[in-house]
């Protein structure tokens, strides 16, 4: 059983409330590196689920340019609020989400943006690439299926690795965000120009 003093000095360090804080410390067998852990992932799936009841109708359009001038990116970042807009972790979030379109080129915003035509097509292709494997037709459907999420990871920008940290993906630190203000974030659109290539929007 967690003590008050522990209880107060969580409390103290995440802004979560007593009774979380009590019950995160007790899951930790009261160690506080694990009992913030656990905070941090409780808020983030708090975060996600608010997040599918509300819209986001406010934010900014963070811009890229690279040092060489060949290179620029612009991506339309959204929140519930115009207080959130001005946050200091919701403006670095959405400078980061520009960086992340110049350096890593996605094809698309998410899964879900893809026409399905595309996804079909694609999973023709790989289904075509396991037609001569010697393996029940069952696993091959499941091979493909991880053959399209590893696609994905390298097409959507919100399944990419993070640039400046590949242990996460563009999602979880949306999620992050999203739990540090407290309100939904969502990434709605982007551009990435290149010298002597069309324009890619999305």
């Amino acid at each position: 059983m967690a003590d008050a003093k522990q209880v107060m000095e969580l409390r103290n360090q995440t802004g979560a409330g007593v009774v979380d804080c009590k019950q995160a410390l007790d899951e930790a067998n009261g160690d506080m590196e694990k009992a913030t852990e656990i905070l941090r992932k409780k808020g983030a799936a708090k975060a996600a689920k608010k997040s599918a009841e509300r819209t986001a109708a406010e934010g900014i359009i963070a811009t890229y340019l690279h040092h060489n001038k060949k290179l620029a990116a612009m991506v339309e970042v959204l929140c519930e609020t115009d207080f959130v807009g001005r946050n200091e972790d919701f403006l670095n979030f959405a400078n980061d989400m520009a960086m992340q379109v110049a350096a890593m080129n996605p094809e698309y915003l998410s899964p879900e943006s893809i026409p399905v035509e595309i996804v079909d097509k694609q999973r023709a292709l790989f289904m075509e690439e396991m037609a001569q494997e010697n393996k029940p037709e069952d696993i091959k459907v499941k091979i493909v299926e991880g053959k399209l999420n590893k696609w994905y990871a390298d097409a959507c920008l919100t399944k990419q690795q993070l640039f400046k940290d590949d242990e996460k993906t563009v999602e979880q630190y949306m999620a992050e965000i999203s739990a540090k203000t407290g309100e939904k974030i969502a990434l709605s659109r982007f551009t990435r120009y290149e010298m002597a290539q069309a324009p890619k929007s999305c």
